[in-house]
């Protein structure tokens, strides 16, 4: 069984101007910082910065989304506006922001009922994939659970429960946005071996690493499932 997103990490230029970024207009607390990567959390959930380099690369132009209470969601949107074209957009009867950080990604806030302050969690990851079809095959073998198939649009939505899952042929979403490529992500999972020796035969690699078993999918996505500590 997969639940929480542990992280998921961003290729950027300029580890040090983006760290500013994300601590002065998401206000992430910044935890480690070297001069190729940094490491922010959102919640419980790690922001990964990093210089290009070795692979796991990170996502570029990737799309994802992070929570803020309800009740701070309007001050969210004043003090962002300010600086950013927003584009909004109401689900149900949340609310979502989107603006662009300064090296294409796509970032989402959305509104959920909660009783923590700022930036709260991730919960929606975007990715592109070629085969759309067999990309959503692969994830729901992998324990992803389906909840929105849009093939018809070129998308599909997933569930940990936790963490939500897009899979888009290569598209343009809300506000322009397009999924990542070669994201590395980790989440976190009961049985890390387990799941991966399930789709081993699909998958490009599947290789143990000191957070746990890392796969990496048909796409050139990494996943990390990591268990228990």
């Amino acid at each position: 069984m997969l639940s929480t997103p542990e992280w998921l990490t961003l290729e950027v230029k300029y580890t040090d101007r983006m760290t500013a970024f994300y601590d002065a207009f998401l206000e992430l607390d910044v935890q480690r910082e070297t001069a190729d990567a940094a490491v922010l959390t959102a919640g419980e959930t790690e922001l990964r910065l990093q210089s290009p380099g070795p692979v796991p690369r990170g996502g570029l132009h990737t799309h994802y989304a992070l929570t803020v209470p309800e009740r701070e969601y309007d001050d969210w949107y004043d003090r962002l506006d300010e600086r950013f074209d927003l584009v909004e957009e109401t689900f149900g009867d949340a609310r979502s922001l989107y603006f662009y950080d300064p090296e294409g990604n796509c970032v989402e806030l959305g509104e959920r009922r909660s009783s923590g302050s700022g930036v709260t969690g991730l919960f929606e990851l975007v990715l592109e994939v070629e085969q759309l079809d067999a990309a959503v095959e692969f994830y729901r073998s992998l324990g992803f659970e389906l909840v929105d198939d849009g093939r018809d649009e070129g998308r599909v939505r997933l569930t940990t429960g936790e963490l939500d899952l897009e899979l888009w042929a290569p598209r343009l979403g809300i506000a322009d946005a397009r999924g990542g490529v070669h994201v590395d992500f980790g989440v976190a999972a009961d049985d890390p071996r387990s799941i991966a020796d399930g789709v081993a035969d699909e998958a490009r690699a599947v290789t143990s690493v000191d957070e746990g078993v890392r796969v990496r999918d048909p796409d050139g996505h990494y996943l990390t499932l990591v268990g228990d500590s």
